[in-house]
């Protein structure tokens, strides 16, 4: 297991997560609550990079323990989320501005020494611990799968989200590049995309977003760069650089994630 040490523990990231949420309006995606949490906390490049289970896949430590956090925080009834993944403050989420998390740990165990199965009815800890289960070993599949399968498979995913003219191209000193698209949007507007799967541990550095970007200059109105593992704040920044073509990103927790909502 990765040294994780100088990780701030998952309770540490309940009121951080509490205000994000009350700054975004109330309520937000998984993505843009984890990114404003970390923002918030000033994690360091060094803290996002720790993979939870190295041998399991690509989550990393940090999205491991706001998992728990946003669970806790459910229990306790300040938050709720739907179906579409989309998290909110509930109406005693409202009304308060912080927590004190050892209250929350408290309350959860008193509800785990009560809780009582009926009809088969599972535990929101285990039903969570199920979902990072499966999340782990999907992702410990693509990691194992042959190089070209992995092109193969985004070039599905990309067709069953609306691309048209899916190609996978990569060759060698083609710049890194796998493959190319177009996506429609609403019958009307055309864009041509370029893609590059990495599918591979660890994090994607600014380096390797300008490389992407060089190669797609003036082939393609989009870049789109999908990765099994993570990407570095700096490769954030890099990707939506003011001047430069913007470049979507893909991680490996919002790759599984399409997956299940496609059912690939």
């Amino acid at each position: 297991m990765p040294k994780v040490a100088n990780i701030p523990p998952y309770d540490a990231f309940m009121n951080p997560l509490l205000q994000v949420l009350k700054s975004l309006g109330g309520s937000g995606t998984i993505e843009e609550i984890n990114a404003k949490v970390i923002e918030a906390v000033g994690l360091a490049d060094e803290q996002l990079e720790v993979i939870h289970d190295p041998e399991r896949g690509s989550q990393t430590e940090i999205e491991y323990r706001l998992a728990w956090a946003r669970t806790y925080l459910k229990r306790y009834g300040v938050i709720d989320n739907s179906s579409r993944g989309v998290w909110a403050l509930t109406a005693k989420g409202r009304e308060i501005d912080q927590v004190n998390p050892q209250d929350v740990k408290r309350y959860m165990a008193d509800e785990q020494r009560k809780k009582v199965h009926v009809d088969g009815e599972k535990d929101e800890l285990e039903t969570v611990t199920e979902q990072l289960s499966w999340r782990e070993e999907l992702m410990n599949v693509l990691l194992k799968m042959d190089p070209s399968a992995f092109e193969r498979l985004t070039q599905r995913l990309l067709r069953e989200s609306g691309f048209i003219q899916v190609e996978v191209t990569g060759r060698s000193g083609d710049g890194g590049i796998d493959g190319k698209g177009i996506m429609r949007l609403g019958g009307l507007l055309s864009f041509h995309v370029i893609f590059q799967c990495k599918r591979y541990h660890g994090s994607v550095s600014a380096a390797q977003v300008r490389d992407f970007r060089g190669a797609m200059v003036g082939r393609a109105d989009k870049g789109l760069l999908i990765t099994t593992g993570n990407f570095t704040k700096d490769a954030v920044r890099e990707a939506t650089r003011d001047g430069a073509p913007a470049i979507d990103l893909v991680d490996g927790d919002q790759l599984v994630e399409k997956l299940r909502e496609l059912a690939l």
